[in-house]
């Protein structure tokens, strides 16, 4: 095959899943946007932003539910067991947001750590039980998702997130217009756009998807769960970065303000960001067949998405956009337009870290990515600890926190492969059950080897 070939292959694959995670990211910006246009905006924004720190850490396990029923989900059986146990980890993962919106361990938490006061406590108390069952719908619509994209119905797979956009874009005018509390508004509009999301993929998943010709045993809930739970460290770890930084921005003078604005900032550079975590679908559905290809692609898009967030903060189109579609004014304004530039950084540093985690999910090898997940966290402690007691911490010193974070992360994916590598050992490491290295998996190379058209 040609590289021009190759080339308009990944394209037509990557394109969709593109504008998929786009269409869930512009919820955030369209919640931001809500939340801007209520009389006390910097709370509003920071009441959420810590809310989701909470929430987010607990969804962010799930990001890997795709890839995993997408590695696994080669027979029907194993389809199955793939849904079963995505079933119990949403259930699993709810409980705790359960516990904290139902008892007084919520409230109490949330003074702990961020300091805040009992309104806005009470606040973000009702945030998490509006949001705990969100965490289930998703469990179980991302593994059917997952299987779209195995089949490479990623036309469906765009459609079917267009449509959660619009039913949460619909609800939060709604409930805005009606005057309802900003808590109810933006709660209420994640919990109907993502029990309607999981409705609606199930439907498609039942009329569109075949299932996969070969035949075998099911992996066990066990293997499975070797397979999860290093990239759901990966994960957590990927959702601490915001706790970790807002933690110590609120001990600074400008608390508020700073939270409100690196929140705005880091959602609206998701949309730079969130294209480079396509990656690893690409990957896993490709195989490493055509590394020096795949790279090349992967470079080109990593060329324009950060040429392109570095376009938008060094001219107004970045002021702009917080202005005039955000609501943004005063000191809020000021802080997220100088976060954006040393966000640019960012779609480098997760590109290459997405690269080594695309050859571990292939290989079925994902301790790694647990380990340098942790150095990220790590390095954002230490380096915010710095900025704090120094009294450099603001914008852009808290968004340069994240660029250090991912750098750190890839520098450790890359030195745990080149270690393992010098060693003598295969450079994908062992298998998860401890056993014997064993290549990939012939329908990991190909989403649509051996399945039904």
């Amino acid at each position: 095959m040609s590289r021009g070939t190759h080339q308009r292959e990944y394209w037509s694959f990557y394109w969709p899943l593109t504008i998929m995670g786009l269409a869930l990211l512009l919820s955030n910006q369209f919640q931001n946007g809500i939340l801007s246009r209520y009389p006390d905006a910097a709370q509003e924004l920071t009441n959420f932003a810590l809310a989701g720190a909470f929430y987010a850490f607990l969804h962010a396990a799930l990001a890997f539910v795709p890839q995993m029923s997408n590695v696994y989900g080669r027979s029907r059986t194993a389809v199955f067991s793939c849904l079963r146990f995505s079933a119990r980890a949403g259930v699993g993962l709810a409980l705790p947001l359960l516990v904290l919106g139902w008892s007084p361990l919520g409230p109490w938490l949330s003074q702990a750590i961020f300091g805040v006061g009992d309104e806005s406590a009470a606040v973000m108390q009702l945030y998490f039980r509006l949001l705990a069952p969100v965490i289930f719908f998703d469990a179980v619509r991302h593994a059917l998702t997952g299987l779209l994209v195995q089949a490479r119905r990623t036309g469906w797979v765009t459609i079917l997130n267009l449509t959660f956009l619009a039913v949460v874009l619909g609800l939060l005018l709604l409930g805005f217009r009606a005057g309802r509390p900003a808590v109810w508004t933006v709660g209420v509009a994640q919990l109907g756009g993502g029990f309607l999301a999981l409705i609606v993929t199930w439907i498609v998943w039942r009329t569109t998807y075949r299932y996969p010709r070969a035949q075998g045993p099911a992996p066990e809930q066990r293997e499975l769960w070797r397979y999860f739970w290093p990239v759901m460290v990966t994960s957590i770890c990927f959702a601490l970065s915001r706790p970790v930084i807002f933690f110590f921005a609120s001990r600074t003078p400008e608390a508020v303000v700073l939270i409100a604005a690196l929140r705005v900032a880091f959602d609206f550079s998701l949309l730079f960001f969130n294209p480079v975590n396509q990656f690893r679908h690409l990957l896993v559905t490709f195989g490493m067949g055509d590394g020096a290809a795949i790279r090349r692609f992967i470079l080109t898009v990593i060329a324009i998405l950060s040429g392109a967030l570095v376009i938008t903060a060094v001219t107004p189109l970045g002021e702009m956009v917080f202005r005039r579609i955000f609501g943004l004014e005063g000191a809020v304004l000021e802080y997220a337009s100088a976060a954006l530039l040393p966000l640019a950084l960012v779609p480098w540093a997760i590109g290459l870290r997405n690269w080594f985690h695309g050859i571990a999910l292939i290989r079925k090898t994902t301790r790694r990515m647990g380990a340098a997940a942790i150095a990220r966290i790590g390095i954002i402690t230490l380096c915010a600890w710095f900025m704090l007691a120094t009294g450099w911490l603001g914008p852009r010193t808290g968004a340069l926190l994240l660029a250090f974070g991912f750098l750190a992360e890839a520098a450790a994916m890359w030195a745990i492969t080149r270690w393992i590598t010098r060693d003598g050992g295969d450079p994908d490491g062992p298998a998860p059950d401890g056993g014997p290295r064993r290549p990939p998996a012939p329908a990991a190379q190909s989403a649509v080897a051996g399945t039904e058209r």
